[in-house]
């Protein structure tokens, strides 16, 4: 027993195979990399951002309802692009999260393995189509539809952008959805089977409840996503920012209008150039909370799984 404990203790002393060593320094550097990357990119939204706010204080930012900083009568009320960040991406929930949801209990639940293996996959290849295209679909397909339906609707608009991205951000919350609902235990279904439940009930009070975490976590993974969606909102939502909450009127988000800013007509170093950067610390705000968010529910799923 000493002899083999002795052994063990001398292979752990053994110097590591040089091929181990170079891996190793190979990865932590990718580790550092990504953390310094962030780091850059915080420094620079805060770098720039210091800049816009010695023009403008953030009383005007927080409390304008009004955005028309490339205007000769300038306002820099930043929520005017966050309400109309926050209604697409609303719009494209309300789409994505009931269709996303029925779509992963079907794949889980009711498909057989032969259907599963063939639909997911190309359920998730709606991720793979360049949002360009989803833009012009969106301007050109979905909302003529919408004007026969909904009165008053505008050419561009919230809500034909809204439900083009939620079509966007389906495959992501049925995907991760449907991992989750996949990963409850048998034993709970089977207990539900037990107890005198149907497929149904078993579903929606067993299996649905115990993936509850990881299902919040796609859908917040899936807003975060729409949120910082760029070429759909500014190809069939317009660039007018508005204080509204009307889905029929042309809207600009904060992504749509870094795009408008950055084309190249604005000169470096001016007030209107550093309000990119401080819509892009807004928007690096928002989506860094969902992220936060995503991280704890996922991680909450997992320590769940394992008790």
């Amino acid at each position: 027993m000493t002899s083999k404990c002795e052994n063990s203790e001398a292979r752990l002393r053994r110097p590591r195979p040089l091929e181990e060593r170079v891996v190793s320094h190979v990865l932590g550097a990718c580790a550092v990399l990504c953390v310094a990357t962030t780091a850059g990119i915080i420094a620079v939204l805060l770098t720039q951002s210091v800049a816009f706010f010695k023009g403008v204080s953030l009383w005007q930012f927080l409390c304008d309802t009004q955005w028309t900083p490339l205007f000769t009568d300038k306002h820099f009320g930043i929520w005017a692009l966050v309400c109309g960040t926050l209604l697409t991406s609303v719009i494209a929930l309300a789409v994505a999260v009931p269709l996303g949801l029925l779509g992963a209990v079907y794949l889980s639940e009711y498909a057989s393995q032969t259907v599963r293996h063939f639909l997911k996959p190309a359920v998730e290849v709606l991720a793979g189509i360049p949002t360009v295209i989803y833009g012009y679909f969106a301007l050109t397909f979905i909302t003529p539809i919408l004007q026969k339906i909904v009165p008053g609707l505008a050419g561009f608009n919230a809500l034909g952008s809204g439900v083009v991205m939620g079509i966007m951000i389906l495959p992501i919350i049925a995907s991760l959805s449907e991992d989750a609902i996949h990963a409850v235990p048998s034993s709970l279904r089977e207990g539900a089977y037990a107890l005198g439940g149907g497929k149904f009930a078993a579903i929606r009070r067993v299996v649905l409840p115990t993936s509850f975490s990881g299902i919040a976590a796609a859908v917040i993974i899936g807003m975060s996503r729409a949120v910082g969606e760029t070429m759909i909102v500014a190809i069939a939502a317009g660039q007018q920012p508005r204080f509204t909450l009307d889905p029929r009127v042309p809207i600009e988000t904060m992504t749509a209008y870094i795009v408008q800013v950055s084309m190249g007509d604005t000169p470096t170093g001016t007030l209107e150039y550093h309000t990119i950067f401080a819509v892009g610390m807004m928007l690096f705000i928002v989506t860094m909370t969902l992220n936060i968010a995503s991280y704890y529910l996922r991680k909450r799923m997992t320590r769940g799984a394992a008790t």
